[in-house]
């Protein structure tokens, strides 16, 4: 099986290591409608056991871990509590939904040439509405009353621009399981914008990108010594605070929207992509492997601000605590650490070049969202209907 192929299969398996359950979804993204799986009850061993998403073969190619299972113990004879994972099987990516968060825990796309250029039937991004995710529990899900007035945007994981593949496709980007609040000018409509394009822009060097977006609630030190999951807003938390001790005023948590507050506002977002070619012509089956993790704060990014800014752990991790230095020795490991996922196996993460050494990390500047320019564009969220 090629090595494509075993990625891309991984992705409908990422919920079995990180949702708790056994989850069987593969062919799914084959269906014609969108599919939503939910894990059965988790299984108990006695023991714990930390399976990769992706860990390598003999020859160093990518390939799917197993995962195993064994009777529920009889202590939840009555029922499982949980935490559920929602898996969401889409046209154009896969996610896992975060019902006591209510938005995406993760979410997982495979971008090649191919899947991004417009066919006749492509989607139209005006045609599109965010709409509430009625295939999740009403209990859990996000509403659009909850963005309304809230001073956020309603951002998106996996952006439109990744599904024109068809209006369907399109359209289920607006369902409010792949949304997370994000500040408007600044990150959504700007620098985050960039980061997105950056990552389209890579199927012109390699012939598979395979891209996780990760909401994360990152922990500072404060003033009075202690470390607590902390707001970067109202201010600019400057990149060095991803990876230096930086001492924050006040006492500011992370936020909660709606009424009664219903959704939570991560205090960073990650991206983090796998990217795949031929080593050479010579040997179109040995593929080089490039990782790399990005993490931004929620918080408006001037436009020079380089992107290997963002890089954990970053050029001043020497300057860390040994503890925390130790948290962040591979810049994936950092945001597995932080999300509490297993993105990749530890030979792919040793194995794989830095993604900036593979290529330039580098944004293009395109205010192609910014309101201020288009006026027709400039409106507040409408209230739900």
């Amino acid at each position: 099986m090629p090595s494509t192929t075993l990625i891309r299969a991984a992705f409908f398996t990422v919920g079995a290591v990180v949702g708790g359950g056994v989850v069987t979804a593969l062919g799914a993204s084959r269906r014609k409608e969108a599919v939503v799986v939910t894990s059965a009850t988790p299984v108990y061993t006695g023991k714990t056991v930390d399976t990769p998403l992706i860990e390598a073969g003999v020859a160093g190619d990518p390939r799917i871990s197993s995962i195993a299972g064994a009777a529920v113990g009889p202590v939840l004879k009555y029922g499982y509590p949980g935490p559920i994972s929602d898996q969401l099987v889409r046209k154009a990516y896969v996610a896992a939904y975060d019902r006591r968060l209510r938005h995406p825990a993760w979410t997982a796309e495979h971008l090649t040439l191919a899947s991004l250029g417009r066919s006749p039937e492509g989607g139209d991004r005006q045609k599109s509405t965010f709409q509430e995710d009625e295939s999740l529990p009403v209990t859990f899900r996000a509403r659009l009353q909850d963005y309304f007035r809230s001073g956020y945007d309603r951002g998106h994981m996996v952006p439109a621009a990744d599904a024109k593949a068809s209006q369907a496709a399109m359209d289920e980007t607006f369902l409010l399981s792949n949304i997370a609040p994000q500040v408007g000018a600044g990150f959504n409509r700007h620098y985050w914008a960039y980061l997105e394009d950056w990552c389209r822009r890579l199927t012109g060097s390699f012939a598979d990108v395979y891209v996780f977006t990760i909401p994360l609630y990152l922990p500072h030190k404060e003033n009075d010594g202690k470390w607590r999951v902390v707001s970067p807003l109202p201010r600019f938390l400057h990149p060095s605070c991803l990876t230096q001790m930086c001492s924050l005023s006040g006492n500011q948590t992370y936020e909660m929207i709606g009424n009664p507050p219903n959704v939570a506002v991560p205090t960073h977002f990650a991206k983090v992509v796998l990217t795949s070619r031929p080593t050479s012509p010579s040997t179109p089956e040995v593929p080089e492997i490039s990782t790399g993790a990005f993490v931004l704060p929620n918080a408006s990014i001037p436009d020079d601000t380089p992107l290997e800014s963002f890089v954990v752990p970053g050029t001043s991790s020497h300057a860390l605590p040994k503890l925390r230095r130790a948290l962040m020795t591979n810049t994936v490991e950092a945001v597995e650490r932080a999300a509490g996922l297993t993105l990749f196996s530890d030979a792919i993460k040793a194995g794989s070049k830095h993604i900036c050494k593979s290529t330039k990390c580098e944004v293009l500047v395109r205010r192609f969202d910014d309101a201020q320019k288009k006026p027709d564009m400039k409106k507040a969220i409408s209230a739900p209907r």
